[in-house]
Order: C-alpha cells, then structure tokens, then sequence
C-alpha cells in the first residue's frame, strides 16, 4: 500500500467508524488535527497511535502548531510566542533572534513527537507588509533577508527534534487584505517583484533544504488567472523549475472559499494534484473529505510518494522522557517567557 494523495481531519477525539472507513481508503494518506481533536497528552497520543496503526505505510499525522494565534494543543504543551516576537524581543539582534527561533522550533517539533505527531505545517515565510490581518504576528519580519534567516533557524530547530518544516503560504499571503478562508484574495504585483520580495525566504529555504511547501489561496493575475494551489504555472514552472523545489507541496485547506473557484470537493482535489500538488487537504467536511476521496480514486503518483514518506518523524521521545530532560525544561522556561499576552487562537 501507498500514502494517498489526500488529508482529512476528523470530528472529535476519537476516529468514528464513518472516518475509519475513510481513513483506510488507499486515496487518503493523512490527517490533520485541530483544538476539537484534542483533551489531553494522554488522549492526543493515543489517538495518533491508533491512526498510524489504521495501514502502513503509517498515515501522515500533521497539525498547524505555528505558535502565537495559531497553536492547536494547549494543555500541558508549552506555549509558542507569534513568530514576530523573535526580532521584536531580541531587538533586531540577528543573532539572538536567530537562536530564539531555532529554540521555539524544537520545543513546537519535540512537543508534538513525544505524542507521535509527524510534522506541524510551519513555519510562515509570509512577509509583513502590514496588510493582511490573517498573517499579521505571524510573519517573523517585514524584510525578506530576516524573515529567511529566522525561518530557517525555526526549520532548523523543528529538524534536530525529527520533524520535517513546511513553509507557507507560496509565493507570499502578505500582500493582501482579505482572508482566503472567507474570501479570494488578488494581489496585483508582476512576477518580478514577486521574486524580488515575498518568494526570497521561500527560495533560500529551498536552497537550504526546506522538505515541504503549501501555496497560497491568492490569485496573483499579472501573473495567472488561477489560485497558487491550482496553477501549475506556480507549481510547475516557478517553484519546482525556476526554484529548484524538490520536497513536497501540500494544498491549503480545499473547504476554504477561495478554493471553491473550481468546484465541488471532488473538482478541488483533482485541480490541486492536476496543478502538481503533491497532496490535497479537505478539512471540516466530512462529506467533502469522502466525495474528493471517491472522485480520485484509482490516481497515483510514484514521485509524490517518494516525497510523501519523507515527511513521517524520527527520533521517537515519549512525553515522560521530554518531562524529564533538562534542556527541554531550560527551553521552555525561556520560550514561554516571550509571550506578551494571551491571544485569542485564529481557527486556520
């Protein structure tokens, strides 16, 4: 058996037996969690194991953990500050930022390993232009030079806890006012100062290895009349030719409203895998997740599945082992201490 091509989530803290079904389709080859799927370490831990155990190769278990707004598990689990804090705290020291980030990076990745969870799709590569609300804290910085440097320091420290990085949102969600989740997005600017700003930290990540990739939901129309994820313009031509990009690239959420440009669940999955997605995710729709999973039965993609099992986690820690490590404890002290005030969680 393969890693399908698509991503589900699930409803609760367990797996019904509607989503079992679904889950062992050989279309479906992950999972994303999200606050509702969890109660406790214990729980969370348990619920991964018995997904991975549902066929092997092991199905994909991911989680939007970025830290700041976004951080799905809370109890128990150390609190990561915004990406925007490294810079701002260490007061444009490179250095001291840099080491920051590559702290949170681990403590976010180890964390989420001691519970089985594979990767956490982090970190953003955004820019802050000041513009998008949904970005807003969590673009390390507004230049493209820091944001590269901190971004790779994150993916670094996410690396040595065994966890692959995924950056998002290419080419750059930091240009535009409104929300992919509730509207579409254009941005105006030509491709070449595309290239000169937001695609520079996705580039260096490239250069220095990054394993995985997700487009945005924006239309960039001096460039294509499509979404990021359903043009294989971007993913084609920009990303894996002129860039060089080899690992893996992960739609966005396909139940968002800019993605319903194409379709019904079915037309969005085919669209992103057509467009040279790697996988397709169908999140907060069950039905959703069960028509795209019946509509691209029988595809398959031997180069996406070499790069699919590159994205299970290593270096297996259980949380009573992390409890007890001092580095751990030392890390999480300090990273905690960043955080400036409680934030309500943004549902992405």
């Amino acid at each position: 058996m393969t890693l399908g091509p698509l991503m589900v989530d699930l409803e609760g803290t367990s797996i019904g037996e509607t989503e079992k079904d679904l889950l062992r389709q050989p279309e479906v080859g992950g999972v994303i969690l999200f606050t509702r799927n969890f109660e406790s370490v214990e729980q969370i831990t348990d619920l991964v194991e018995q997904i991975h155990n549902l066929k092997s190769p092991k199905i994909l278990v991911a989680v939007d953990h970025e830290g700041g707004r976004v951080q799905r598990f809370h109890e128990g689990f150390s609190k990561i500050p915004a990406a925007a804090i490294y810079a701002k705290t260490a007061k444009n020291d490179l250095q001291t930022s840099r080491q920051l980030a590559e702290d949170a990076g681990w403590l976010m990745a180890v964390e989420l390993r001691a519970c089985g969870i594979d990767f956490s799709f982090a970190p953003v590569l955004d820019l802050a232009h000041g513009l998008s609300g949904v970005i807003g804290d969590r673009a390390f910085h507004s230049k493209p030079a820091t944001v590269a440097t901190l971004a790779y320091a994150f993916m670094h420290g996410m690396n040595k806890a065994g966890m692959q990085a995924v950056g998002k949102h290419f080419p750059g969600h930091g240009g535009v006012v409104e929300d992919s989740h509730v509207a579409m997005p254009v941005d105006h600017r030509e491709l070449e100062e595309l290239l000169r700003t937001d695609i520079v930290p996705f580039e260096n990540m490239i250069e220095n290895k990054l394993a995985a990739i997700m487009p945005a939901h924006v239309i960039y129309d001096k460039v294509d009349d499509k979404p990021a994820g359903y043009s294989s313009f971007w993913i084609e031509n920009i990303l894996r030719q002129r860039l060089g990009f080899q690992g893996v690239v992960f739609s966005d959420d396909l139940s968002m409203e800019a993605a319903g440009v194409v379709g019904g669940f079915g037309e969005r999955a085919d669209a992103a895998l057509t467009a040279g997605c790697d996988m397709a995710l169908v999140c907060n729709h069950l039905d959703g997740a069960i028509e795209a999973a019946e509509y691209i039965r029988g595809y398959s993609n031997p180069t996406s599945q070499l790069r699919l099992v590159r994205m299970h986690g290593e270096r297996d820690i259980s949380w009573a082992q992390l409890k007890q490590n001092e580095h751990w404890q030392q890390v999480s002290s300090q990273i905690v201490a960043l955080n400036e005030s409680p934030e309500l969680e943004l549902d992405v």
